[in-house]
């Protein structure tokens, strides 16, 4: 099985999705991530791809893709649709995690947007959730009691993006904890992350690829 993950900017896929892709690359599933930005607004480019390639090898990822673009400056539509097309004809990925489209960055609902037309052949499409996502109701919640630490560690590679949360004192591992703790509660675990579906194939035996079930994961 192969897993892609994308997001607009470095550290979107730690926050969103990288307990599930830890548990999964445990499980021998290959990893790779496509990170649209730079990050280069809200830091220096190369810090920024430095801390997303130490990331990628918390999430046991083998590979990154780069968008190629500047955030807040991302193309048409039309133009990220082609670059993850091509993404995803290189991986044939059997699951594919992406930002939620109702978010109040511009990036994250333009990343949003193309993904789903950009994933229109796909039979698993996820959308998870960010710091600054908004009206988000998850249906799928993938147990992380065993990778919430090194999940917590990859965001921690984001070194010079940890404080940077414009909440006072809030640093973004801790903003992170809560959600996971918070989707546990509503899955009922102790730690999960949420996602909304796009599309999620159920066999005729009532399981879900890779094991998944609507509204749980079994790990």
């Amino acid at each position: 099985m192969k897993i892609l993950a994308i997001g607009a900017h470095p550290d979107d896929i730690e926050f969103g999705c990288g307990g599930t892709l830890i548990k999964y690359a445990r499980k021998g599933v290959r990893i790779e991530i496509l990170v649209m930005t730079d990050g280069s607004r809200g830091g220096n480019a190369r810090t920024r791809r430095r801390e997303q390639t130490q990331a990628a090898e918390v999430l046991g990822a083998s590979r990154i893709h780069w968008g190629g673009y500047r955030d807040t400056l991302l193309p048409s539509v039309r133009r990220l649709i082609d670059r993850m097309e091509r993404v995803i004809g290189r991986t044939s990925p059997d699951f594919i995690f992406v930002n939620f489209p109702e978010d109040t960055h511009q990036d994250h609902r333009q990343v949003a947007r193309a993904a789903i037309s950009a994933t229109r052949y796909a039979r698993n499409v996820l959308f998870y959730e960010g710091p600054t996502t908004v009206n988000f109701t998850p249906t799928v919640f993938i147990d992380i009691a065993d990778e919430i630490a090194p999940k917590i560690e990859a965001l921690h590679r984001h070194q010079s993006q940890i404080s940077k949360t414009r909440i006072e004192g809030t640093p973004i591992s801790e903003i992170a904890q809560a959600s996971a703790h918070f989707r546990g509660v509503q899955g009922r675990v102790r730690w999960a992350e949420g996602f909304a579906p796009l599309r999620l194939f159920i066999n005729v035996s009532g399981a879900a690829d890779a094991r998944v079930l609507p509204g749980r994961v079994a790990a």
